[in-house]
């Protein structure tokens, strides 16, 4: 997927950059050697491979320390939620902003 010098100025739009011509050209090889990367990425098969929960763990034997799943605190929902202006079944009720 390469970018075109349009697709670096709708992103630096978006990102409200203002990039000169030089920066853009910059950020487009930029950006198209990171998307490269990605592809390569992608394309390599990874099925039967076990995902890793840290990178320690290809090199050697980690033994996760791990707390026991216990609750701490006690359930404040009302309290927290007397100040808000609109509650209905216990969720926050907010004005609708996107069309």
């Amino acid at each position: 997927m390469a970018l075109t010098p349009q697709d670096v100025s709708r992103i630096a739009h978006l990102a409200r950059l203002e990039l000169s011509a030089a920066e853009s050209s910059a950020m487009l090889a930029q950006l198209n050697d990171f998307f490269g990367i990605v592809e390569k990425m992608s394309a390599v098969d990874t099925s039967g491979v076990e995902p890793l929960y840290t990178p320690l763990s290809a090199v050697q034997a980690v033994h996760l320390r791990l707390r026991e799943d216990a609750v701490t605190e006690t359930d404040e929902r009302a309290a927290n939620q007397r100040s808000a202006p609109a509650v209905e079944d216990g969720l926050f009720l907010v004005p609708k902003v996107i069309e």
